[in-house]
């Protein structure tokens, strides 16, 4: 009777995470500010992090999209527990990160800045030369360039865009003062339990962690989370032995789920590990770094309320290639041929390929 009880809640948890982060598309913007940051990644398999978690969210989303959008729409780029892009709101409560005095280089960095609509590194080289430093990874980088990430981790610069691949940036206004370092990691904190709810809150608590590291002005505290369920801004259950939190004010009521959609490797529902084995039943790995013939896993396939297998696709040209997997029994509804067909005609669209000549996915049979 207790596994009983078990199994229902865990089937009502993982309904709630589908339904809470697969909400109805709406503009670029509303989106990323309904989830309140969206993970980033250079990979293409077929495309960007960013793009393949936005292309459920977004209506008429195309490849590339964000990049090409956000800085006019008042979105960053700046990492919270792991780099991506961010609504100004959840922006404002990491900075500043570093309460410190600016060096003599970045000060003149940082007024050279102000007085440039943008900013490319290079563009300072005539300025302040090529003198290079031992930079965070072992390598070494312009002391310029040091410059300008130092002051856009101050918050003091924003990145606008990228010209091949080198971030471009821009002075940020100083207005008014940051709200009180402990009610920033409060708010953040939400945030995180926002995106990926219903969270493991082992995993939240590694999150958190990870931003308090890297924002040293952050005061992060351990009663935090407590708090947050104590005032009824978090909700909480345990399920075989699992803590999982979330925010009450986005649960939805559960509707119906027909839909095929195959996900990117960091979407929100797949993003944590442990949840994935828990809620769905088996491990999945994210395998892009490793070659086609020897790749098990690549973008994990949702079908209803659960996520039964993978799909591998091979972007080349114009051509896509559309392999699915199966970790679970195959479905022999023909509504499932149907829907799953429909995921692959929207990914084409998404990628913007007028013509995949691919070879058949699913057998009509099936």
């Amino acid at each position: 009777m207790q596994e009983l009880g078990a199994n229902l809640m865990l089937k009502e948890l993982r309904q709630q995470a589908i339904t809470t982060s697969l909400f109805k598309p709406g503009t670029l913007r509303q989106a990323v500010e309904r989830l309140g940051f969206v993970q980033a990644d250079p990979i293409q398999s077929p495309a960007r992090a960013q793009d393949l978690i936005l292309r459920h969210r977004v209506k008429d989303y195309r490849v590339g999209n964000l990049e090409r959008h956000y800085h006019r729409l008042e979105l960053e780029e700046d990492r919270l527990h792991v780099h991506g892009f961010m609504p100004r709101t959840t922006w404002r409560l990491l900075h500043p990160r570093i309460v410190r005095r600016l060096s003599a280089l970045e000060k003149q960095v940082l007024d050279f800045a102000v007085a440039q609509k943008r900013i490319h590194p290079g563009d300072l080289e005539a300025h302040f030369g090529r003198k290079r430093a031992i930079n965070d990874w072992g390598g070494h980088s312009k002391v310029t360039t040091l410059a300008l990430h130092r002051l856009h981790l101050c918050g003091l610069l924003r990145v606008v865009g990228r010209e091949k691949g080198i971030r471009v940036y821009e002075a940020v206004p100083q207005g008014d003062e940051p709200l009180d370092p402990v009610e920033r990691f409060r708010q953040l904190a939400l945030v995180i339990a926002g995106q990926l709810g219903p969270i493991p809150e082992r995993t939240l608590r590694t999150a958190l962690a990870i931003v308090a590291r890297r924002s040293p002005a952050l005061k992060a505290a351990r009663s935090t989370l407590p708090a947050l369920v104590k005032s009824g801004e978090l909700a909480g259950t345990t399920v075989d032995g699992m803590q999982y939190l979330w925010r009450p004010d986005l649960v939805r009521r559960n509707r119906p789920n027909e839909t095929v959609r195959l996900l990117a490797p960091f979407d929100p529902l797949v993003w944590d590990r442990q949840r994935f084995e828990h809620f769905w039943g088996w491990p999945y790995r994210f395998e892009a770094y490793v070659s086609a013939p020897k790749r098990q896993l690549a973008l994990p396939l949702l079908w209803r309320d659960d996520v039964i297998g993978w799909v591998n696709v091979s972007n080349r040209g114009e051509k896509l290639d559309v392999e699915p997997g199966f970790k679970k029994a195959k479905p022999s509804e023909r509504s499932f041929v149907l829907e799953f067909q429909a995921e692959v005609d929207r990914l084409e669209v998404f990628l913007q390929k007028s013509d995949s000549r691919r070879k058949p996915i699913i057998p009509d049979h099936v």
